[in-house]
């Protein structure tokens, strides 16, 4: 008979390392959680406010969070897009609260019947709430000023992280780890290095400088709403050049330039505003004329679309996930890459509720999970910037052409009409997949009409031109 008397064996709550604490590992932390004790592995010391980082080096640069990326926000951490508004983001309506002229050189009517929003704020203020809030969960620790140098395992399994903190080397064992380190990830050597293929990766790479400028916002505007304005490049005029005014908290502009190989924009601070002035349309360059800077002008050129195809590799090793923009990073024009971290990560928390974290195979499926969300804005992006010249070492296919083809008929339509537009926004925002394109609310107005003339100009109000004179 067995002894009912003694007691039962504790079972050992399953442990997990992520590694970088960028928005990614954030996101992969608190879908984690649920599961396991999870440790945040950051080589920086992160700040202690709202502050630029090192190891974010898009930071100073507009940022939009799509709909389908605040609502996945959500799911993950209850309330996070309320805090960052009460810090001092904004729910920016689509198109009502944005004046764009798209790829195609139609300016879209500000409708304000669509359900979608962007989340406009600095980067570094985004960053401070989301590190605050998931730091707060007890299951969750940091380690920072710790660099990941390798797995620990074989082929068939991972069974930890080595790291290095000074000159003190130690391996952090874990049922499950998580590389979520950003476009300088090194997890294809870490793999070869265990025995595994090199996986498959794909490029396209538009040549798209940015150049960004702080601006005090002019005249009555930092007290108002003003909409944003986005003068987007059209890929069949080389080089394309676009730019963007976000305004943002403390009463601030952010403007970010853009130009491919051949009409970058330069860091020259004098040149600033002739280059804005010089957009196939002129409207973010007028606005800024008389416009008060408050910073040099900062410039990147980590904008091209890069994917690793991890979810197809012949062999894959139990205990190991690569997340964020180390399986795909996109030209940060499209406003992709936040969105996408976070479906990513809600992908990986939902797999989990169905798998045991430390069971054979769950890495894996993992793994095919979060390459769903990531391959819908990977289609996105890569539809539009493999027509620059120079983009990619194989030129677009019959399909690729025809389908942007239709989807430039879906940006007219929708720039005139309001059904139109939100069949595109759920698609553009990643709450819908790309089929919603093909659906009766953009097909039947693309078909019959009848369609608004196209506007002549950008749709500013007389009141906010009135508004950002000095």
């Amino acid at each position: 008979m067995p002894d009912r008397s003694a007691p039962l064996p504790i079972r050992r709550r399953p442990t997990a390392v992520v590694v970088g604490a960028g928005a990614a590992g954030l996101f992969a932390a608190a879908a984690l959680a649920e599961f396991a004790d999870v440790t945040l592995v950051e080589r920086d010391r992160l700040p202690q406010g709202p502050e630029p980082r090192r190891g974010v080096p898009q930071a100073l640069h507009a940022h939009l969070l799509w709909s389908g990326g605040g609502a996945a926000f959500d799911e993950l951490l209850p309330g996070v897009v309320d805090e960052a508004v009460a810090r001092g983001a904004r729910l920016a309506h689509i198109m009502g609260d944005m004046v764009s002229r798209a790829p195609n050189e139609v300016w879209f009517r500000r409708f304000t019947t669509t359900r979608h929003h962007n989340l406009v704020c600095s980067r570094p203020l985004l960053d401070h709430v989301l590190t605050a809030r998931v730091l707060a969960d007890p299951r969750i620790s940091l380690r920072e000023d710790t660099a990941a140098v390798g797995l620990a395992g074989s082929a068939t399994v991972v069974t930890g992280l080595r790291v290095r903190t000074g000159d003190r080397d130690e391996t952090l064992r874990a049922d499950l780890v998580v590389d979520a380190s950003g476009r300088g990830s090194r997890a294809p050597l870490w793999l070869r290095r265990l025995g595994l293929p090199q996986v498959a990766e794909r490029e396209v790479n538009a040549g798209v400088r940015y150049a960004t400028r702080l601006y005090k916002a002019p005249g009555g505007t930092a007290a108002t709403a003003f909409p944003l304005v986005n003068v987007q490049a059209n890929p069949a005029k080389a080089p394309g050049r676009a730019g963007i005014i976000v305004p943002i908290e403390h009463g601030r502009w952010i403007v970010t330039l853009s130009g491919s190989r051949g009409g970058e924009p330069s860091d020259d601070a004098q040149e600033f505003v002739e280059f804005a002035l010089g957009l196939d349309d002129p409207v973010i360059g007028t606005l800024l004329r008389d416009a008060e800077p408050l910073g040099d002008v900062v410039t990147s050129r980590s904008t091209a679309n890069q994917r690793r195809y991890y979810e197809k590799m012949p062999a894959w090793p139990d205990g190991f996930v690569v997340l964020g923009d180390a399986v795909a990073g996109y030209n940060p024009v499209y406003g992709h890459g936040l969105s996408v971290a976070a479906q990513c990560a809600l992908a990986v928390r939902d797999t989990l509720r169905d798998r045991d974290i430390a069971a054979p195979g769950t890495a894996r499926r993992l793994q095919r999970a979060a390459a769903r969300p990531v391959g819908a804005a990977w289609d996105l992006a890569v539809g539009q910037d493999i027509f620059y010249p120079g983009a990619s070492d194989t030129p677009p296919t019959v399909a690729e052409r025809l389908l942007a083809r239709y989807v430039d008929r879906c940006v007219e339509t929708a720039a005139g009409n309001p059904r139109a537009l939100g069949a595109l926004l759920d698609v553009m925002s990643l709450s819908e997949p790309p089929s919603r394109l093909f659906s009766a609310d953009m097909l039947r107005p693309m078909l019959l009409g009848p369609r608004m003339p196209r506007l002549a100009a950008a749709p500013l109000r007389a009141e906010e031109w009135e508004g950002a004179r000095p």
